[in-house]
């Protein structure tokens, strides 16, 4: 139901540039939260909604940089993200095709407040079934089976080899 939306993203994927200098991920980022939480919605507002968002993210990235530290990766050093204040740079890369599932969570479950039981509530995201690999797996598993396949397809050189995750 979001058609219009839809088109504007599309549109900015073309004009994209090297180091995003027309902010067409600003932009895009703008359309995308307006579209899940209406024009009133601010990323950067103090609201239950960026709480929430902020709190799943930490979890998935908590879950990433596990399975990086775990395959022997540093997790400072990034393909894309590179900020020397940042300690997670290379779990922030790998991280972001996770993000959207936080972002429905957070859009389904309608945070009001977000107090002790909200977050406990925000850890099953967590345990949310996917498909990876032909396989249904959780969304922790996922990450396992994701970091490993990106570390093997950037060893070998294929990156046919990473295996992505569909939602079900």
């Amino acid at each position: 139901g979001k058609d219009e939306e839809a088109a504007m993203l599309r549109d900015y994927i073309t004009q994209l540039e090297y180091r995003d200098e027309s902010n067409r991920e600003g932009h895009a980022a703008k359309v995308y939260f307006n579209a899940l939480f209406g024009m009133d919605f601010t990323r950067g507002e103090d609201s239950a909604i960026n709480a929430a968002l902020n709190y799943g993210y930490s979890l998935i990235l908590s879950a990433f940089n596990r399975e990086v530290a775990a395959n022997g990766y540093l997790t400072q050093l990034g393909l894309f993200h590179n900020n020397m204040f940042n300690q997670f740079n290379l779990s922030c890369d790998l991280m972001e095709p996770f993000r959207v599932l936080v972002d429905r969570w957070v859009r389904e479950n309608e945070y009001g407040i977000f107090e002790k039981e909200q977050k406990h509530h925000l850890l099953g995201l967590l345990n949310l079934y996917v498909r990876i690999d032909n396989n249904r797996q959780t969304v922790l598993n996922a990450v396992k089976i994701y970091v490993k396949s990106v570390f093997e397809a950037l060893n070998d050189g294929d990156l046919s080899r990473i295996k992505f995750y569909q939602i079900i």
